[in-house]
């Protein structure tokens, strides 16, 4: 780990009643082979979360299907409930040995997944609470609809959804307020373009998974290495920044188990791209 820390200089936005910056952390990889079981090197992972923190990483997103159970556990462990960290966590998905991700929305299942996750978060309240992914066997809305309860209930502060196309997210917020989507979305997959753009004018945080997925860099590899080259970055942290760039509601959340790896990202949040590159990036694959 550098000596020397990062500082997280991207901008901020607001969940709910909380400030966030908007370069946050993805904790998936606090987990072992395959996103099953705990890592092998659990004081590394504790360190992580806790160095995150200390470049000023106040969004961290998780789920109690990494493991299952033990990104979250860590998470717990390693800063417990801060007030000045919103921690995000998810429920909506089980898993197998096999590292299935078997959807699974019933309305008991999610009530009983809250009380694990308030355990292993070490907290009384869920910062925010994100429906993980749709299930064919359970209709949308009575999903979500449990997810607003336990809002009202004071269990949950704020509700997001997960891997919704732009008519669930309509469903979804005529049971609830949302505050955050988050679906696939980096340089090379657009694929929820349409749902960004709601979220850019109804001031829906937008939370992308994969932000910085290695085969998709590649995809654009050329262009991402010349610019890189002007600002003596890597591929990757020009992906980051070019996220930053691209709407203000945009929340990238890179995920590492590696100390430096997560400086690196972080330093990310402080290139400043030219309109030129911001363009040419964008254009690339809209």
């Amino acid at each position: 780990m550098s000596s020397n820390s990062i500082t997280n200089e991207s901008d901020t936005f607001e969940i709910g009643g909380s400030t966030v910056h908007r370069l946050g952390f993805g904790a998936m990889r606090l987990t072992g082979d395959d996103i099953i079981g705990a890592p092998e090197d659990e004081e590394t992972a504790r360190e992580v979360v806790e160095h995150a923190v200390d470049c000023g990483v106040d969004l961290i997103d998780t789920a109690d299907s990494y493991g299952p159970a033990a990104s979250e556990r860590l998470i717990g462990e390693a800063i417990g409930d801060p007030d000045d960290v919103l921690v995000a966590t998810k429920a909506g998905l089980l898993r197998n040995r096999e590292g299935d991700w078997i959807a699974h929305g019933d309305p008991d299942y999610i009530r009983n997944q809250v009380l694990t996750s308030l355990d292993r978060l070490r907290t009384d309240t869920i910062d925010l609470f994100q429906f993980h992914r749709p299930d064919d066997d359970t209709p949308y809305a009575d999903s979500v609809a449990t997810f607003a309860e336990l809002k009202d209930e004071g269990v949950v502060d704020e509700v997001g959804v997960s891997n919704v196309s732009p008519e669930l997210l309509d469903t979804a917020r005529e049971q609830v307020e949302i505050a955050t989507v988050q679906n696939r979305y980096n340089l090379n997959d657009r694929g929820s373009k349409e749902v960004l753009e709601i979220c850019d004018d109804e001031d829906i945080g937008f939370i992308p998974w994969a932000p910085i997925n290695g085969d998709d860099l590649d995809e654009h590899g050329d262009l991402l290495d010349e610019i890189a080259a002007e600002h003596d970055a890597t591929r990757r942290q020009i992906g980051l920044a070019w996220l930053l760039e691209r709407s203000d509601v945009m929340l990238p959340i890179p995920g590492t188990s590696d100390p430096d790896h997560l400086e690196s990202n972080v330093a990310a949040s402080q290139l400043s791209l030219s309109d030129d590159e911001v363009q040419r990036l964008t254009e690339v694959a809209d």
